[in-house]
């Protein structure tokens, strides 16, 4: 059940889906699919290939958070929430489990990390998060690239730390 005063909210307004749809496709495909690609790769060649599209993709992404509070200027928009998902198992699982190992999150990327504890911190996100239950899952579920079984203890930056916003810096 929706609370009232959140009906009618949509993440796809009318005069953003065409840019929805065009950030979506091509971070789809070098992100959210990108850590799969290089994860599972089974040559050198098509690791490296998606590898370096994956961080092109977030070199792109960092560039336009560093100018913007998301994606599309200061609307949450559905583009945001599926890119959510992926930059938050990014340190945790596809750093090391995928072998997306080129830069972390938490000490490469500062615009996206604001941006990630941003909507980490959005009322109704949090609760949404088990990063135990995630890590678990993956670590213990890919036994053909992690045959111990074994969970890495971090869970990644704080999500709960403040946050600067692009319009409070003072540069």
């Amino acid at each position: 059940l929706v609370a009232p005063e959140y009906r009618g909210i949509t993440f796809y307004p009318d005069e953003l889906k065409e840019k929805i749809d065009d950030i979506n496709g091509w971070i789809y495909d070098t992100v959210n699919n990108g850590v799969y690609k290089a994860g599972f790769a089974s040559a050198q060649s098509a690791y490296e290939e998606n590898c370096r599209a994956l961080f092109e993709s977030l070199e792109r992404i960092e560039g336009i958070l560093s100018s913007n509070e998301f994606l599309l200027g200061t609307r949450l928009t559905e583009a945001d929430l599926r890119l959510f998902t992926t930059i938050l198992r990014f340190d945790p699982v596809y750093h090391g489990h995928f072998k997306c190992n080129l830069k972390q999150i938490a000490t490469g990327y500062p615009n996206i990390l604001r941006w990630m504890r941003e909507v980490y911190q959005l009322p109704g996100i949090k609760e949404t998060v088990n990063m135990e239950h995630i890590k678990k899952h993956y670590y213990m579920s890919h036994v053909q690239i992690n045959p111990t079984q074994v969970v890495p203890l971090s869970n990644g930056p704080d999500l709960d730390s403040p946050i600067v916003k692009p319009a409070a810096r003072p540069y």
